[in-house]
């Protein structure tokens, strides 16, 4: 199966988990506390969305004032906006992932898995400005 075909799966079966997640957490506790619950994550996920954001953008800054490549903190970034859209979507499932990638010990796990086997990268460390800074190539000195 490739990602296309596992995309769609996945945009199938959600909203079919989540109604189902949501009649049977509803039917044990209630339609009101499953509604406090639904918006007591969404608040929690806007406040998480909005602190780590603005942290994340803050470390990327940084990043660049230091000349480094920010990589970590881009990736950080797309995990956190990934949170977001989740957080947007009603449900417990998504509120669920969409917390796990705000909270910043998950997040971290999760962009290092995503670094590691989608983007192929070992490692990416920034270079330090102290660095001397070497350009390989070959010349030929005519006299």
């Amino acid at each position: 199966m490739n990602i296309a075909q596992g995309l769609l799966v996945a945009l199938l079966a959600l909203p079919i988990l989540e109604l189902y997640l949501l009649i049977q957490i509803g039917g044990m506790i209630g339609f009101i506390p499953t509604l406090i619950l639904l918006f007591g994550a969404a608040g929690l996920g806007t406040y998480l969305l909005q602190t780590q954001g603005w942290n994340t953008w803050m470390r990327l800054q940084q990043s660049l004032a230091r000349g480094e490549l920010p990589a970590t903190e881009l990736v950080n970034g797309a995990v956190i906006v990934a949170g977001g859209a989740l957080l947007l979507l009603p449900g417990f499932l998504s509120d669920i992932v969409g917390l796990l990638c705000l909270i910043p010990l998950t997040r971290r796990l999760i962009a290092a898995w995503l670094v590691k086997s989608r983007l192929g990268l070992k490692n990416v460390a920034p270079s330090s400005p102290n660095e001397p800074k070497v350009i390989e190539g070959e010349y030929k000195r005519e006299d």
